[in-house]
């Protein structure tokens, strides 16, 4: 992975397509559908007692603080690609199957930016301590990283894709 500028968060093309979708939805519908209950909480009469009024406002201001965070992600965006000299290593945006020495238990990781990190859907920081520790591996390579449940030895068993 070639070192982002400090101001620019790695992301792969893929989550910058992600999040583009997000704010799409949530900068059209989303904002369609707050607007449409505050319209019809009004409806409801006297507004300093209408709690469906109060509730609708602020959904409305937590959606627009989340499309402001989106946002400053986009603007900060820097898309990192896989480039030739890295096809034969686990490298940012690339995927990996990845064995836990210890326990015997294989994931499937793609190496992410932080912000669109989620491990539940094997999307593994690159800023992680499992995730710097991978980065630049090859297949059959082995690592040990300190993680909160205590040292851990992964090994890169194929790259996938």
């Amino acid at each position: 992975m070639t070192a982002p500028a400090p101001e620019g968060e790695p992301i792969t093309p893929q989550g910058l397509v992600a999040l583009e979708s997000e704010l799409a939805e949530l900068e059209g519908p989303g904002r369609r559908e707050i607007a449409a209950r505050i319209l019809a909480a009004r409806d409801l009469g006297d507004l300093s007692e209408n709690a469906d009024y109060h509730i609708a406002k602020e959904d409305q201001a937590h959606l627009e603080t989340k499309i402001k965070r989106l946002r400053e992600r986009q603007r900060n965006a820097l898309i990192v690609e896989t480039g030739a000299e890295q096809q034969a290593v686990f490298a940012f945006g690339r995927t990996a199957e990845v064995l836990d020495e210890a326990s015997g238990q294989v994931y499937e990781w793609t190496i992410v930016g932080s912000t669109e990190a989620n491990l539940a859907q094997g999307k593994l920081s690159a800023r992680s301590p499992v995730g710097k520790a991978l980065l630049g591996h090859a297949p059959g390579e082995s690592v040990g990283v300190q993680t909160p449940r205590g040292r851990r030895t992964y090994r890169v068993q194929r790259l996938i894709d």
